[in-house]
């Protein structure tokens, strides 16, 4: 089987086939350090990690490069705000969102460029667009001369004449033309600089992706990837810098994932509508998130509100249920019900790899989970034994690693309120057994309210705390 996966650049599934046998070099955009990450970035970083994840499982080895924008306006203006040094404060959030990226269980990256690192790479790169005229300095300030790039608006599908007349011409009268877009900034008072031979300045924020991914991964990679809100004009730019120089294609497939959406709105901190990671983990495992991503497929918006973190929750404990160990008293399957749970465990690997390599279609993946779960469970409850169902267990196991999910309960609660649950369940069972349902369904509809989940078998009732 092959992987086909859709490419923002072709407007179609490409079938994926890497410049070096075996290896992948993957650049994904990260976030501008300025303030507390939000569970948007975080959905960007789940995307990814679970691409990466399933083409380290499909044999591939992968160079992934995050980077992180240390120096930019946004930046500058809140640590003036705080009354704190620039760059010690996009330091305090690069360190804090690296440990967010941990409580997520998402990988680290290969390596994590910063722009402020990078600067000889990135006035390289401005002299080169210079010398070969796609560039020109004004006033010590570089633009890009976005009308020498004949192929310029190709990855977004806009017409650069389209582009022009809705553009007012009076932004900066000192470029060329309205579309052009800066590659170095001049200094101006009370902002951190660099030596240039164009004067003191810094950075724009397109040339610091294109000089960062030169650096580290080569004139081409395999996978450029980011939020779809980045197509224009980031990344079109970054194409137009990057091939200008090299004279190569810059990047063979495009992957864009959806946005968050809080009312309906992109989260974002210029908006102000953002929850964040902090906030998240703070109620939630890092499971719900990752599955709220899962469920929804990489490209698609994804609504957050408490329907989709309840349904995610939902399928989370559907997922643990097949972990559960046999009944006490379980005396072993017969010989259909047997060969029917070996079956599935032998169609569920299979299935899995179809569904993902099908544009990682993560969502049909837990739906094949999810039907070997179904399994298991029947199994259970027909008196499977602890050896019957380890292999499926252990698919189960195993495939959700791939999506990078620890099926673990939340250790937030307090232990001192298990003994007191403990009552509350065998009072409800008293109750049943006493046909007093309706109290007994109080006592789990409270319970409920309070994350506590009650499950009923034939074996009896148990309880766990909801993640």
């Amino acid at each position: 089987m092959t992987i086909k996966l859709f490419s923002t650049l072709t407007r179609k599934k490409e079938e994926f086939v890497t410049i070096e046998p075996g290896k992948v070099r993957m650049y994904v955009c990260g976030p501008t350090v300025y303030n507390k990450a939000h569970v948007g970035h975080a959905m960007s970083a789940l995307v990814f990690d679970v691409i990466r994840r399933y083409l380290e499982y499909r044999g591939y080895e992968v160079n992934h490069a995050m980077n992180f924008t240390d120096v930019d306006d946004k930046i500058i203006n809140r640590a003036a705000d705080l009354k704190m040094d620039p760059f010690a404060l996009g330091q305090m959030y690069i360190d804090e969102f690296k440990g967010h990226l941990k409580d997520l269980n998402i990988l680290p990256a290969t390596i994590n460029p910063l722009a402020t690192h990078e600067m000889d790479q990135i006035l390289s790169m401005v002299s080169a667009l210079i010398e070969k005229g796609y560039a020109y300095e004004m006033n010590g300030d570089v633009y890009f001369r976005v009308k020498k790039d004949d192929d310029y608006g190709r990855l977004s599908g806009r017409k650069l004449d389209d582009m022009q007349s809705g553009s007012r011409i009076d932004v900066d009268d000192r470029k060329e033309s309205p579309m052009d877009f800066a590659l170095w900034k001049s200094v101006k008072p009370g902002e951190p600089y660099w030596e240039s031979p164009w004067g003191h300045g810094r950075p724009g924020w397109h040339i610091e992706c294109s000089a960062m991914s030169l650096h580290h991964l080569g004139e081409q990679i395999d996978i450029h990837g980011g939020g779809n809100d980045l197509i224009f004009p980031h990344h079109e730019n970054e194409i137009a810098q990057t091939e200008s120089v090299t004279g190569k294609e810059f990047a063979h497939y495009w992957v864009h994932n959806g946005m968050l959406q809080l009312s309906g709105e992109k989260m974002s901190k210029s908006l102000g509508n953002l929850v964040t990671i902090e906030e998240f983990l703070a109620q939630h495992s890092a499971d719900v998130l990752r599955i709220m991503v899962l469920n929804s497929g990489y490209r698609n918006p994804l609504t957050f509100n408490d329907e989709v973190i309840g349904q995610a929750k939902k399928g989370l404990e559907r997922l643990r249920s097949a972990l559960k160990p046999a009944a006490v008293s379980a005396s072993g399957l017969d010989a259909a019900a047997k060969e029917q749970l070996n079956q599935q465990v032998e169609q569920t690997q299979a299935g899995f790899i179809q569904s993902m390599d099908d544009d990682f279609n993560s969502a049909g993946a837990l739906g094949i989970l999810f039907e070997l779960v179904r399994v298991i469970n029947q199994a259970r409850d027909s008196s499977a034994s602890d050896a019957e169902l380890k292999p499926g267990q252990e698919m189960i196991r195993s495939l959700c690693g791939v999506l990078g999910l620890q099926l673990q309960e939340m250790e937030t609660k307090s232990h001192d309120a298990d003994a007191f649950i403990d009552l509350l369940v065998k009072l409800r069972t008293e109750l049943r057994g006493q046909k007093l349902y309706e109290m007994g369904d109080s006592i789990r509809i409270r319970l409920a309210d309070l994350n506590v989940v009650i499950e009923d078998t034939r074996e009896g009732s148990t309880w766990h705390w909801q993640s």
